[in-house]
C-alpha cells in the first residue's frame, strides 16, 4: 500500500520563488464495516490496516480479542478504502450498542447527554505497573527517530512506538493521525500475541483524553508522549491509575502522575 506521495510545489523564500518537489503523506478515508454494518469513516494512512482496524477494534471495545475477529477484507476503491469486518457473534450485541450511541455523534466532537456520559465512563482500573528505569525512557525516546521512516521522508507523520522495559523498541507503527497510529500499534501487538502490559508506549505526539483511554483499554500502565497532555487526559490517567510523562525531551521529562 501507498503512504506517501510527491509532488510538485513552489517554494517560497525572501529571494523568490522557484519550482520543487515534496514529499506528502497519504491520508485517506477508511470505512469500518462490522457484521454488513457500517460504523465509522476514519482518515487514516491506508498502510497496515490489518494492525489498524483491530486496534481500533480493541480500543473501541467491540472485541476483548483479536481471535474475536473471524474475517478481515481490505478493499480499495476509486474514494479511498472499505474494510469488512465478521465478528463473532457473541461480539455483535456490543457492536450494535455501540452504534446505536454513535449515531448522536458530530464532526464538532461529541453533543447530548448520552455522548457526555459515554466521554465520562469508567476505565478499568490497572493493577500492575511495570518498574521502569529513567534510563530506559531515555534510550527508547534516542531510538525513536530512527522508527520514523514516513515522517522522515514526508515531515507529516505521528508514530506509536511499544517499548521492552529496558527501552528497546520491539513495534512501531506510523499514521498521519496519532490515534490511528496507536491503533496500529495496539492491533500489531495484539496479532503478535504480546501483552500490552509487558513494556510501554512512547508516542511522537500530544497527549489528548483519546491516547490516555486506548492505552489503558489495551492494558498498558506506563505512556510516555513528546508533547504536552491536555488537563482531561491527566485526570483520565490519574483515574486509572496509568503512569503518563510527557513532553519527553533528550534532556528532560515530565512525570504527571506516578501510581505509588
Amino acid at each position: 500500500m501507498t503512504t506517501q506521495r510527491d509532488v510538485a510545489v513552489t517554494r517560497i523564500t525572501p529571494q523568490g520563488t522557484g519550482p520543487a518537489q515534496r514529499t506528502l503523506p497519504i491520508e485517506a478515508p477508511i470505512a469500518i464495516e462490522y457484521n454488513g454494518i457500517g460504523y465509522a469513516v476514519m482518515m487514516a494512512t491506508p498502510d497496515q490496516l490489518d494492525d489498524f482496524v483491530i486496534g481500533f477494534s480493541l480500543s473501541e471495545r467491540i472485541i476483548e480479542a483479536a481471535h474475536e475477529i473471524e474475517a478481515l477484507d481490505c478493499h480499495e476503491t476509486d474514494k479511498g478504502w472499505v474494510v469488512r469486518i465478521t465478528l463473532a457473534q457473541a461480539r455483535v450485541a456490543p457492536m450494535l450498542e455501540r452504534v446505536r450511541v454513535r449515531v448522536s455523534e458530530s464532526s464538532c466532537g461529541l453533543c447530548g447527554l448520552e455522548n457526555l456520559e459515554q466521554i465520562a465512563r469508567p476505565l478499568p482500573a490497572l493493577t500492575v505497573g511495570l518498574d521502569i528505569e529513567t534510563k530506559a525512557l531515555f534510550a527508547a525516546l534516542a531510538a525513536l527517530r530512527t522508527h520514523q521512516p514516513l515522517h522522515a521522508a514526508t515531515g507529516g507523520a505521528h508514530v506509536a512506538a511499544f517499548c521492552d522495559p529496558q527501552g528497546h523498541i520491539l513495534f512501531a507503527r506510523e499514521d498521519v493521525g496519532r490515534h490511528c497510529a496507536l491503533d496500529k500499534l495496539i492491533g500489531a501487538l495484539a496479532r503478535a500475541g504480546i501483552a500490552p502490559r509487558s513494556g510501554f508506549f512512547l508516542l511522537s505526539s500530544r497527549c489528548s483524553y483519546e491516547l490516555v483511554e486506548k492505552t489503558v483499554i489495551a492494558g498498558c500502565s506506563l505512556l510516555v508522549t513528546i508533547s504536552t497532555a491536555t488537563s482531561l487526559a491527566a485526570d483520565r490517567a490519574a483515574a486509572a491509575g496509568l503512569r503518563l510523562i510527557a513532553l519527553a525531551r533528550p534532556d528532560a521529562m515530565l512525570d504527571l502522575h506516578r501510581p505509588r
